[in-house]
């Protein structure tokens, strides 16, 4: 799934990174954390929605949040507290995967 300039805009801001849009590093990572999400969320089991659909939505915010923590997690090791999922992302993944068209619990 190809990054649109509008979803790479849309990802800049959530991750913050607006006035970063031309910095190299930005330029290089985003596009691979983009890819690498989708590629996570196919791996368990959650395919691309309808667009304009609450599921659509759903997948993009649980995109955004893998951009970010790839972006935020970056380096070798990760120092400081005990580190954990977000519920909120776990959630959302969860009622993804439970609303999957043609798969049933």
């Amino acid at each position: 799934m190809a990054l649109s300039e509008a979803r790479r805009a849309s990802l800049l801001a959530y991750c913050k990174l607006t006035e970063l849009a031309d910095d190299p590093e930005v330029a290089a990572l985003i596009p691979t954390l983009y890819e690498a999400a989708v590629g996570y969320l196919a791996g368990a089991g959650v395919g691309v929605p309808e667009s304009d659909t609450p599921r659509a939505a759903q997948y993009d915010l649980c995109v955004n949040y893998l951009v970010l923590d790839g972006w935020e997690r970056r380096e070798a090791s990760v120092a400081g507290t005990t580190v954990t999922d977000n519920p909120a992302f776990r959630q959302t993944l969860n009622q993804l995967k439970m609303t999957e068209p043609g798969v049933s619990l």
